[in-house]
Formats: C-alpha cells, structure tokens, sequence
C-alpha cells in the first residue's frame, strides 16, 4: 500500500516496497488507538518500519483516500487538509476527517507550524509491515484483508501506467527500469533469505527521500516498482526427468526402431 509511497507488505513481508514509508520532523505522537507499537519520531531519523498487530488499526488503513493521503505525505513532506484537497481532489473537509483518523491509528502526527485552523500533517515511519502471522486471529483476518485490498489498487495502478507506457518521458523510458520483467530463479531458503535482504538494501538507498523533497537531486522522480514473489508450486511438484551422465535425458529403455 502506500510504496515507496506506500509500501505495504503483504504476507510476510517486505517494503518498499512491499511496504509503506513515511517521515520526521517535529511534533508528538498521540497515544495510538491500537496496541501497535509506535516509534517516536520527534528525533530526525526515528522513524522505523511499524508491524500492524491491530485489527482496528489494519482495518481503518483499507480506504482508498486515507492510502492516498500517505502517499501524498511522503511525496510533499508535510500537507494541511487544503493542501491535500487540491492534490487529490477531495474536499478540504473530508481529508480533514480522514488525516484525523490516520492520526488516531498513529500513522500520521501534526507536523507543527501551521497557521490559523491550518494544520500540517505528516508521517510517522518509513514502512508498514502487514503480516498474516498474528497471535490474534482476528488480527489475521484483518491482515488478510488489507493485504488484500493493497495489492488490488497497486496492481490495477501498475495496469493503468502501463498501458500509457508512450507518454512516458523519453529519458526514463531508456533506462532499462521500466516496463515489466519477469524471473524465475530456484532458491534455497538460505538463498531466498540473502536476497531479500539484498533486495532491501537496494531500495534503503532510496528511503532517506521519502517524505523529504529537499534530500532529492534534480530530475529525481518517483519510481514505484512492485516485486511479487511467489513458489512455483505447479512446477516444484512435478518430477524432473533422470539425466545422463553428460547432464542430458537419461537413454530410453526403449530402442526406438
């Protein structure tokens, strides 16, 4: 959900992107309503993936606009109700009670420095972490769901931009980055486990910009890339053919006439 933007995980969990990142900056945290344990970002850089263990808190994450607003925050940095409204389309009004909900669950804190009713809103971590392995089975359920609900609205934007992939910017349609690929690769446990972190390690490069415009260079822009990895379990149960010594198939034990 919220990428790099939103980035969610979904069972079991990475980032990026596979996850949601947020930001810092003054302000303090209300007590959640959740039993979520909420890292304290009032010291530049505090912010740390956050493990949804509340049904609740998963539950009031599963709506289009409060995911949009996440986004935005960690496009903008900070955004007030208003502001909000004019990049999303929503009335000031109705980002309002939706930033105020997100307050409540901890996924966002007032930013301070705001003038009059204007108050600015941002993020309280750089990734959310949604996971179907909950004590609560309620919990599970819930995870369940918005993992869920996550992956529909990424995938159906990832079909969208694609299919407008010639109004890409000529620059960035050279890249090699972009446009989708696919990789079948056989693992081991071990191995699947050293490439994640690999994986991570990437795209922590990146994290420091999220929520903060000023950290980009010139020319930065916001890239989502969606990894979903997944057992071939079709192929991994299907027997594989006895090979030769010279690692071809093995003689039939029929002479072909």
């Amino acid at each position: 959900m919220p990428s790099n933007t939103s980035e969610h995980r979904p069972d079991p969990g990475p980032p990026p992107g596979g996850t949601v990142p947020a930001p810092s900056a003054g302000g303090a945290v209300p007590a959640p309503a959740t039993g979520d344990a909420v890292p304290d970002p009032s010291a530049e850089g505090a912010m740390e993936t956050r493990r949804l263990t509340d049904a609740r808190a998963m539950r009031a994450l599963a709506h289009p606009v409060r995911l949009a607003l996440l986004e935005a925050l960690a496009h903008a940095g900070t955004l007030t109700a208003t502001q909000a409204s004019e990049l999303l389309g929503e009335s000031p009004a109705n980002c309002a009670f939706h930033l105020r909900t997100l307050g409540k669950y901890g996924y966002v804190v007032e930013a301070g420095g705001g003038r009059g009713r204007e108050r600015p809103w941002r993020r309280t971590h750089t990734a959310l972490e949604i996971t179907t392995e909950q004590e609560d089975p309620g919990a599970a359920v819930a995870a369940d769901e918005l993992g869920d609900f996550w992956v529909g609205r990424i995938t159906e934007r990832a079909r969208s931009a694609h299919s407008r992939r010639h109004a890409w910017p000529e620059e960035w349609r050279r890249t090699g980055l972009l446009g989708p690929s696919q990789f079948m690769a056989y693992m081991t446990p071990d191995e699947a486990r050293e490439f994640a972190a690999e994986l991570e390690n990437l795209y922590a490069r990146f994290f420091d910009r999220l929520d903060h415009p000023e950290r980009r260079p010139d020319g930065a822009m916001p890239i989502e890339t969606l990894l979903f990895s997944h057992p071939m379990m079709h192929l991994a149960e299907r027997p594989v053919p006895a090979t030769g010594e010279g690692g071809g198939p093995a003689p039939s034990e029929d002479p072909v006439e």
